[in-house]
């Protein structure tokens, strides 16, 4: 059965505003779609207009990002099975023993200091593209489950089927801003293949930044090659159009796979999620401060790795933390030590001034139940609050990443579209401070009819499309469905109204006969 880490990725690898006129399209017009047709009207990326939760003092910041800097000086980092990464870390000065590097201090730092601290992904439409890193936040579905669940079929192994539902349901989420990488695993399709139905489902069925491959560097290569297909040589080598996720195989561990990787996308000038992926107690320290300053060694290690391939290259900081059962050394979601680990690595991302990525709606439950609930909410709190860039596992995550869960899916992503809200912060206009209101109703009366409610009643509030909020008999006479079952239906509602996004029939079929070129260059591989 594959790991966490392998669920993860370690082996499967124009600026707009979110504003009150976006909150309103995404209220009332999706409701409103979404009973008629299913099809919900979609929100850009967030700018946040509330500031970072900050938990971790000035002298705990310090003293964690020093005791990170005596981690790659003393202990070091290890680069295995790629000699020209021990090469390139020789000529910029660090010391190489073996596969063994260490780093003078402050060496990383000073190399990480050519990442952009914001830069745009562009996508097949332009006004799909989003901005990643400073204030904004940008949340990407569940990525690298084998397995998928829904009420009828239960759990299964993932098809190409479901991989394709999976990006239609976020083409069409109307909070969800990423149609991101591994939604599931195809296990219907070769190993050495799978990666080129993915890349090509993400670029037919959705318009929106997608994910490439990293589970080999020729798959990388494969994933460059089709991106160019359909932007263009030189737009790719000169712009962003795909981020990739690279992880560190912890402890202080970088291997040949995710190197190769890394090496591909930044010589393209893509974009390199490097995330330390840790299970507490097991691949670091128990103690928050442990992890954070593991995590911030092995992550200084790999950004400044992909500046020494390529100076600017974007790049982002990634952080991702579970706890375990000390019993049953099983992974733990939802736990305070995660949350407290996340706050952070954001405040230390923020001052090495990098982008950042981590959370989502993260649980080790095996249906979507209260667990699960809980759970994702414990995680996506500290998510939003905490000022992550970008959200990986934002939705459909199940069974501590072992499942895509369709149903879990359409629950997290209303809670997305909430937190989306909540990210615009206040309303100071003259409408949010509803003076004329206070001044018709006045005591003793009610605001149900007044002007200023009338005018407001459709964008007020965030009206959930997931939960009831109706009478008890209403509910009971309507099937008394909890939300499992009103999400089931949900979710086959709305790729019963799939429309998918237009693509020029000659990319399409660029696309295609690259497909085929390249799967009859190599035997089928099933492991």
């Amino acid at each position: 059965m594959p790991t966490t880490a392998e669920a993860e990725g370690a082996t499967s690898g124009g600026e707009g505003r979110s504003g009150r006129r976006g909150r309103a399209a995404g209220g009332a017009e999706a409701r409103r779609a979404l009973r008629g047709s299913g099809t919900l009207v979609k929100n850009r990326y967030i700018e946040r207009q509330i500031p970072p939760y900050e938990l971790l003092s000035e002298e705990g910041l310090v003293l964690v990002e020093r005791n990170a800097e005596t981690v790659l000086e003393e202990i070091g980092i290890e680069f295995r099975e790629d000699p020209e990464a021990l090469e390139l870390w020789k000529q910029a000065g660090a010391e190489v023993d073996g596969e063994r590097v260490r780093f003078p201090r402050g060496l990383c730092r000073k190399l990480c200091e050519t990442i952009p601290s914001t830069f745009t992904q562009h996508a097949r439409n332009p006004e799909r593209s989003v901005v990643i890193g400073g204030n904004t936040t940008v949340f990407a579905p569940v990525y690298g489950p084998p397995f998928v669940r829904d009420l009828e079929g239960g759990r299964r192994y993932a098809t190409i089927g479901d991989f394709q539902n999976f990006v239609k349901l976020a083409y069409m989420a109307p909070a969800m801003h990423h149609s991101g990488g591994t939604v599931c695993e195809p296990v219907d399709i070769p190993v050495n293949k799978r990666h080129l139905d993915m890349v090509y489902a993400h670029l037919r069925y959705s318009d929106m930044p997608f994910m490439g491959s990293v589970t080999a560097p020729e798959r990388a290569e494969d994933s460059v090659a089709m991106a160019k297909l359909v932007f263009g040589d030189d737009f790719v080598e000169n712009n962003t159009v795909m981020i990739n996720l690279i992880n560190a195989n912890s402890p202080m561990t970088f291997d040949a796979t995710m190197l190769g990787a890394l090496k591909v996308y930044a010589r393209h000038n893509q974009a390199c999620i490097v995330t330390p992926f840790i299970l507490a107690g097991a691949m670091a320290p128990v103690t928050p401060v442990g992890v954070m300053t593991q995590t911030l060694a092995e992550a200084l290690a790999g950004l400044a790795f992909s500046q020494l391939i390529r100076p600017g290259a974007p790049a982002v900081l990634g952080s991702f933390a579970s706890s375990m059962s000390m019993q049953s050394g099983a992974p733990t979601f939802g736990t305070p030590e995660p949350a407290l680990v996340l706050y952070g690595m954001a405040a230390l991302a923020r001052r090495l001034n990098v982008p950042f990525r981590s959370g989502g709606s993260l649980c080790g439950s095996k249906l979507p139940d209260a667990q699960a609930a809980h759970e994702s909410s414990q995680t996506l709190l500290p998510t939003v609050l905490g000022g992550v860039n970008f959200v990986l596992h934002a939705a459909g995550w199940l069974e501590g990443g072992l499942v895509s869960s369709y149903e879990k899916f359409m629950i997290d992503a209303d809670q997305l579209g909430m937190m989306q809200t909540f990210c615009g912060g206040y309303d100071l206009s003259e409408n949010g401070q509803a003076m004329d209101a206070l001044r018709e109703v006045g005591p003793g009366s009610h605001f149900l009819g007044c002007a200023h409610t009338r005018a407001n009643f459709e964008t007020a509030f965030y009206r959930s499309y997931v939960a009831d909020n109706n009478s008890f008999e209403q509910w009971e006479s309507e099937g008394g469905r909890d939300a499992f079952v009103r999400a089931n239906g949900m979710w086959k509602k709305m790729l019963a109204s799939y429309e998918a996004p237009a693509i020029d029939p000659g990319l399409d079929e660029a696309l295609n006969a690259f497909i085929a070129e390249r799967k009859a260059s190599m035997p089928d591989a099933f492991s």
